[in-house]
């Protein structure tokens, strides 16, 4: 995709022959912050918020179970925003909403109770009908992402304007160019620019776009293998599937499938670009058995 990635890199060991479903980051509930101007390899690390209210912020959010993540308007932007936007979102399928607020300054956050994201929406902003993409460019956690990312990025935002975002580490950087749609948290890889504006079309008519696809960060890594080996036989909307227990897959209509799974093991690579190498054991779909 870019003559400077090279065969090196992260996301070019990846691509030889690791497979993508099962690879999205394990996440419900989402928050995030707009923050522009460079940030540090980690969100939390003080860099960008200062130590104090960047571990504030780290530690309610763990306690509720979400993930706090910086956003910004494609092309990089050094210019302090008078009021600052913050997304709120839930992504499972039999709750799955997303709201926009704005305010003031980060440390207005702690004002929040973010324990709420786990749950209803709470109604402290606009809901948000269309999807909302996340494309990851943190170029100061991996290269790839920000190679990779912002082109993409950018060549969304001339179609889908203020509904794109640049954000911060996503999980997975050896999967660039890495976008996540929200509320519904289906996560993407390995996407062109043009394949990733398919994605988003498919999510504003209601249906999932499989080519790409990593998971829905709501399951762990057996749950979105198990969903995405159902949706390769079945056509089903974003919330019509959902995973219980690690291999059984029901949809709203009562139908049910179990999934056979089994790991593998490939050569190690490293997961991030300059890494150690690191064994590489995908969890794989072998069957899918309809259930009575």
């Amino acid at each position: 995709m870019n003559d400077t990635i090279t065969s090196t890199t992260c996301s070019a060991l990846s691509a030889a022959d690791e497979p993508l479903p099962g690879t999205a980051a394990h996440v419900t509930g989402w928050v995030c912050l707009e923050h522009p101007g460079g940030w540090g390899r980690d969100v939390v690390d003080g860099t960008a918020l200062g130590s104090e209210l960047a571990g504030e912020l780290d530690a309610r959010a763990k306690a509720a179970g979400v993930r706090f993540m910086f956003i910004r308007r494609p092309g990089r932007s050094t210019t302090d925003p008078a009021r600052r936007t913050v997304l709120l979102a839930h992504s499972h399928p039999a709750s799955a909403w997303c709201e926009r607020l704005d305010i003031g300054s980060p440390a207005d956050l702690l004002d929040l109770d973010l324990g709420v994201v786990a749950g209803p929406a709470p109604r402290w902003g606009e809901p948000v009908a269309e999807p909302v993409v996340l494309v990851c460019a943190h170029g100061k956690r991996d290269q790839c992402c920000a190679v990779l990312g912002r082109p993409i990025a950018a060549r969304l935002s001339t179609e889908f304007g203020d509904t794109v975002w640049e954000c911060s580490h996503t999980g997975g950087h050896r999967f660039a160019p890495s976008m996540i749609l929200l509320p519904t948290g289906y996560t993407y890889g390995r996407l062109s620019a043009e394949q990733s504006a398919e994605a988003v079309r498919a999510a504003a008519r209601d249906e999932v776009y499989a080519q790409g696809l990593r998971g829905r960060s709501c399951w762990d890594e057996r749950g979105q293998v198990a969903e995405l080996a159902v949706r390769e036989l079945v056509t089903a909307g974003p919330n019509e599937l959902a995973v219980d227990g690690a291999s059984v897959v029901t949809h709203i209509d009562g139908r049910r499938w179990s999934v056979d799974m089994e790991e593998r093991e490939l050569a190690p690579r490293p997961p991030s670009c300059g890494a150690a190498p690191k064994p590489v054991r995908p969890v794989v779909a072998t069957g899918v058995r309809p259930l009575g």
